[in-house]
């Protein structure tokens, strides 16, 4: 099967039903967004594997996981938008994958000091490049809000929460680098 079509060079594509909808449909919009924030992710993940971190083996392998599992988890995002009102999701999001989110954040934030200032996304390389994976996330969310009625809730507490574990990662991968974190301070 060839990876061209051409049946989006009219400006459609096809939902996951087989409806044909503009390219700029929120639905296109808000998954194409889950889709880039998937590939910073990756991004960060392969700056990650070239190391230069002094975490253990163990705290490594369970990042890596953790940042598999949450990329996987966006094509779950993208079969519930993909897929409108009537029409049966391929691959369903869950509340415990939500709950999974959380157990890494929890996990990560006993680790880190306590935040008491605005944090400047900066510091390693792949700490700055999870960040802007947040704020990738955080546009796909504000698409998204214009779509909830027709959504599974989960979508939207699932986007709002991934923006905190890539914050908390971000903070979690300069704590293993020689970049230390800047914070932000007023100044006039």
């Amino acid at each position: 099967m060839s990876i061209y079509t051409r049946t989006g060079d009219d400006g459609e594509t096809s939902l996951i039903s087989g409806q044909r909808v503009a390219k700029n449909d929120l639905r296109v919009q808000a998954y194409g967004t889950c889709d880039e924030a998937n590939a910073v992710i990756g991004l960060a993940v392969s700056i990650v594997d070239q190391g230069g971190l002094t975490w253990s083996l163990s705290e490594r392998k369970t990042f890596l996981s953790c940042m598999e599992m949450t990329q996987t988890l966006l094509f779950y995002v993208g079969s519930e938008l993909a897929t409108p009102p009537g029409h049966d999701v391929p691959w369903p999001l869950e509340a415990k994958h939500i709950e999974q989110l959380e157990q890494a954040i929890d996990h990560w934030e006993e680790q880190l000091p306590p935040i008491k200032h605005f944090i400047l996304p900066s510091g390693h390389q792949a700490s700055a490049t999870l960040h802007h994976a947040r704020t990738i996330v955080r546009r796909a969310e504000r698409i998204v809000v214009e779509l909830k009625s027709q959504l599974n809730p989960l979508v939207l507490s699932f986007l709002n929460r991934l923006s905190d574990l890539l914050f908390v990662a971000a903070r979690y991968v300069n704590q293993f680098s020689a970049c230390d974190e800047k914070f932000f301070r007023y100044k006039k």
